[in-house]
């Protein structure tokens, strides 16, 4: 039989035994029970009980068989793994209606799996980050052999050259240049743009939906908002290229400005406009959080609603705000397209958000697509860039818990 018709047999035979389990479990206990016996949980949890231990080492068995063959390298034929998930499945079932009885606390059992799901569902999370990063780190490795990481670091120039032909051969690759800095400089200037649109008019409609506007407005107002976060980036791309970019150009030839069409400005605003959606929706969360009872308490000291916002509703929420400013600014940084029709990919140095430059995103995605070699300089310096990315967003994340932290202990020294 083909593995797809394996799989599919085993997942009937699982269910089968999971209904064969869970009726037979409750039959038993029901037994017990109007037998006079004073039981510990009721019939159905009794039964839930014999299902998981029919289903739960069965699944187990074979996670654990696919994690074997798939990161491992082992081969392990699919009949005897899934003929052995099977055996293991009806010992589960035996094992399972056997604990049906008036002793058995088979709702502190069930708990007790309920949290070590939910422990494994933790532990997947906190696996996978350190798989991404130790995927990144040894390929980053192998490109700091080949170049020098102070250069990467503190470089002022970004020129492959032909480093992707010296790894096949036909090139020495002495051109190539790899400085990130004119990467991280168009990153930041594209990142600090978007969020000078994003955060005063994302705080603000908060503030706006969450104290001043009525109910009906509320209700309208926050949907046709939060649609903004659902247009896909390359329509943003479209109008940050075509509208944006030109008024830009016009705007600064009026002043007496040279603008490019392709600038660091036109994607930093529209990019601003696509997190706006992220940082209102989480922060007007956060001031609708915020007790009533501080309001009351302020206005019942003679303060104004205006000042009762900015004297205690808002510092009562910053550290909400914060996180999602910080969002935003994760967002920002990871954005691709938006940089790519509209600011272009030529790595440039610059302080001028008129002229054109490129983000470290960019170049990774320019690096790991077409007919390089993987092997060359050119292909593995993206995960080199991914790496200080990843290292760059860290310290920010770190720097926003010791903020949040600092200010949520100030704020509660200064009301006690």
């Amino acid at each position: 039989m083909q593995t797809n018709q394996l799989v599919l047999l085993f997942c009937t035979v699982i269910l089968l035994l999971g209904l064969a389990a869970f009726f037979a479990g409750r039959t038993k206990a029901s037994r017990v029970r109007s037998g006079g016996g004073k039981m510990f949980a009721q019939p159905d949890q009794y039964a839930w009980f014999a299902v998981l231990s029919t289903a739960g080492p069965a699944i187990v068995v074979g996670a654990v068989g696919a994690f074997i063959m798939l990161l491992l390298g082992a081969d392990i034929p699919t009949f005897y793994l899934l003929a052995a998930s099977l055996v293991v499945s009806a010992a589960g079932l035996v094992v399972g209606l056997a604990q049906v009885r008036a002793d058995f606390h088979a709702r502190q059992a069930i708990e007790k799996v309920i949290r070590l799901a939910l422990a494994s569902a933790a532990l997947i999370s906190i696996f996978t980050t350190f798989g991404i990063l130790i995927s990144i780190i040894s390929e980053a490795i192998r490109f700091f052999q080949m170049h020098s990481f102070w250069e990467f670091i503190t470089g002022t120039t970004w020129s492959p050259g032909d480093s992707f032909l010296a790894a096949a051969g036909r090139g020495d690759g002495g051109g190539a240049q790899f400085g990130s800095v004119p990467l991280f400089a168009g990153t930041f200037m594209i990142t600090a743009v978007a969020m000078l649109v994003a955060v005063p008019v994302g705080l603000f409609s908060a503030v706006y939906m969450s104290e001043y506007a009525p109910s009906k407005v509320r209700t309208i107002a926050k949907p046709v908002l939060e649609v903004l976060a659902g247009i896909p980036t390359v329509v943003y791309g479209f109008f940050a290229a075509i509208t944006v970019a030109p008024i830009i150009v016009d705007v600064a030839g009026f002043l007496g400005l040279e603008a490019s069409y392709n600038n660091a400005l036109a994607p930093g605003i529209v990019m601003g406009i696509m997190i706006i959606p992220f940082i209102s929706s989480l922060s007007d969360d956060v001031i609708n959080s915020v007790p009533d009872t501080m309001r009351q308490g302020s206005l019942a000291l003679g303060m104004t609603k205006g000042e009762t916002i900015r004297d205690v509703v808002i510092p009562a929420a910053l550290p909400g705000i914060i996180s999602a400013s910080l969002l935003g600014v994760s967002r920002a940084m990871g954005e691709t397209m938006i940089v790519v029709m509209a600011a272009g990919m030529r790595p440039n140095l610059t302080a001028n958000p008129l002229e054109d430059m490129t983000t470290v995103t960019v170049r990774i995605v320019a690096a790991l697509t077409g007919d390089q070699e993987f092997e060359s300089a050119e292909t593995l310096s993206a995960f080199a860039l991914g790496l200080v990315l990843f290292a760059v967003t860290l310290t920010l994340n770190l720097v926003s818990v010791l903020m949040i932290r600092r200010f949520r202990e100030k704020y509660r020294v200064n009301n006690l």
